[in-house]
């Protein structure tokens, strides 16, 4: 076994994993990383990109561009244009973004509309969204409806896109803590999600059916950029945290992208079920498709 695949090996144990990626100053090292990550130089790029490659299977063939400025350039790449053909059913909702399943399922009917982080560690969407009157009315919508949890590890392309077409309304950016996001962190923190830097899209499909977005930022480069709001969230940012907008996006069109590897949860309301093979440790790629209109009964 080479050196690369027992650094890998050694990094999922549970226990080092633990201590090396959230027993640390989470927040300094968040915008430490932040700053190494942008500087241009050859040596620094290269040394960063080498590393990150020893501790991951990241594949740049599909990438648009073929060098990079620096290893945040990387982290933000594109990718060349076709290899992301999306579902044009239209009673489909297209994976917004290439990841790995996690927890998903059916959204509770209790008042905190209660989800799942993972098994046996739920959280209310009262916690996650906020008590504010807009959210409130969002959670009224999603009772009883779908949820979908999508982790983009550090490798993965990590633009992310609309799953139809679809009207972005609002954006209420949540301020919060950079814990990692990985699956030994989520069966370990309670609320999770609910406590790490976040933001909730409000959008709504072109037949008015509401639909939500929150894409959760996590340790090392927490930060995201939306193309409807010109302005980085991350934990320098100190504008309103309620940013209403009027985006139109058609199906598949780029919404905006992470900094570095994350989660976005996905939230619909009743009258949507999972696609065929879509559950826990599942590899979705952007445009493949997440849910579906189903049929009312009766």
């Amino acid at each position: 076994m080479n050196l690369s695949r027992q650094l890998q090996r050694l990094a999922l144990n549970e226990d080092i994993n633990f201590l090396l990626t959230n027993r640390v100053p989470r927040a300094a090292l968040t915008r430490f990383m932040g700053w190494f990550s942008r500087i241009r130089h050859p040596w620094v790029r290269d040394a960063s990109m080498a590393v990150w490659r020893t501790f991951t299977d990241i594949d740049l063939s599909e990438a648009k561009k073929t060098s990079f400025h620096s290893l945040h350039d990387c982290f933000v790449r594109e990718l060349k244009p076709g290899l992301r053909p999306v579902d044009p059913r239209p009673e489909v909702l297209a994976s917004p973004c290439d990841a790995i399943v996690g927890a998903c399922g059916r959204i509770g009917d209790d008042p905190g509309a209660q989800v799942f982080q993972a098994k046996g560690f739920p959280y209310p969407l009262t916690d996650l969204l906020g008590p504010d009157p807009r959210a409130r009315a969002m959670i009224d919508t999603l009772r009883g409806g779908s949820y979908v949890t999508l982790r983009l590890t550090s490798s993965m392309y990590h633009r992310f896109h609309a799953p139809a077409a679809l009207a972005l309304e609002h954006v209420t950016y949540h301020s919060g803590d950079t814990w990692n996001v990985n699956p030994i962190a989520l069966q370990r923190i309670e609320r999770l999600f609910c406590k790490n830097e976040r933001a909730a899209l409000h959008a709504r499909l072109a037949d008015g059916t509401p639909l939500l977005l929150v894409p959760v930022a996590a340790i090392l480069v927490a930060s995201m950029r939306l193309r409807a709001v010109d302005v980085a969230l991350n934990a320098q940012y100190r504008g309103p945290h309620e940013l209403p907008c009027d985006a139109r996006y058609d199906k598949g069109e780029e919404m905006g992208w992470f900094e570095h590897g994350s989660t976005i949860l996905v939230f619909t309301p009743p009258g949507f079920a999972l696609c065929e093979g879509v559950d826990t440790g599942h590899r979705i790629r952007m445009g493949e498709a997440l849910l579906r209109r189903v049929a009312a009964a009766g």
